[in-house]
């Protein structure tokens, strides 16, 4: 069995919020307890010396409620303008959370042609090492406002982990609206057994993945498996926590058996561009 002891040693850290981690559901507007409890986490993971990167969904949730929207977009042009709203307030809220822990932050808006192009590519992978070592904290987002069904990577779990494989992340920590993996979708199946550790990916585990389960969020656990995958090859280890505790990212630092691990089984032959 895997010794989860290990991960209080990881180093660099991406830590991916869904937006219905940092929303209140019912209205889309933000949680704003919760992000002072993440922000706070964050900053004292960045006390212990490590080095931490947040892949922050929202922006169009909250774009949404400013213009009193109470369902999801259904246009592109309407996603893409709840976007440019909502992604303006949530940087700002994040702006003044850090600040009071001493720390910066920096917007990263990224798209599948970022990591499709190598310029493009190693200018972004430049930019997040040049802002760690400074010592910031880069927050990413996929662009919105400009992506369209050709460039769109259209969901925070994937973008996580092609952040985490393009700077060689040690750990990526997803918050979800669930414990973990299950055999099934444990709120239609009471049967359903909790996974704990999985040290291959195979079959099996694509079949237990199910959809999205709020209005909020756009990925399901078909998404985090596939971030796991590009994850777990890339050399990361990857965990699947319950965001509705953001304190689980603490016990996930300190070892504890919190949420679902996926091992990392590094591939030197794999490239996660090209998944």
């Amino acid at each position: 069995m895997t010794d989860r002891k290990q991960l209080k040693d990881k180093k660099r850290i991406v830590i991916k919020v869904g937006s219905s981690t940092i929303t209140y559901p019912e209205t889309g507007t933000i949680n704003y307890a919760k992000l002072e409890k993440l922000v706070r986490i964050i900053a004292d993971i960045r006390n212990m010396g490590k080095e931490a990167v947040l892949v922050s969904s929202g922006a169009i949730a909250v774009g949404r409620h400013a213009i009193g929207l109470n369902e999801k977009p259904k246009t592109l042009s309407c996603k893409q303008a709840c976007a440019a709203i909502g992604q303006a307030a949530l940087m700002t809220v994040y702006k003044k959370l850090f600040s009071e822990y001493n720390y910066n932050c920096a917007q990263i808006l990224l798209t599948k042609y970022t990591f499709m192009q190598d310029e493009s590519y190693m200018n972004a992978c430049n930019t997040l090492n040049e802002l760690l070592s400074m010592g910031v904290i880069p927050i990413v987002n996929e662009n919105d406002t400009v992506s369209t069904a050709e460039i769109e990577i259209g969901d925070n779990d994937s973008l996580s982990a092609y952040v985490s494989s393009m700077i060689h992340g040690d750990l990526l920590i997803l918050l979800s609206d669930i414990d973990g993996l299950y055999t099934d979708d444990p709120r239609h199946n009471k049967n359903a057994e909790f996974i704990s550790v999985v040290e291959k990916l195979d079959d099996n585990i694509f079949e237990m993945a199910k959809g999205a389960g709020s209005d909020v969020g756009t990925g399901g656990m078909h998404t985090k498996i596939h971030a796991a995958l590009m994850a777990t090859k890339s050399g990361t280890d990857m965990v699947i926590i319950n965001g509705d505790d953001v304190e689980n990212i603490r016990a996930v630092m300190n070892g504890e058996e919190k949420g679902t691990l996926f091992v990392a089984n590094k591939d030197d032959n794999f490239d996660f561009r090209k998944l």
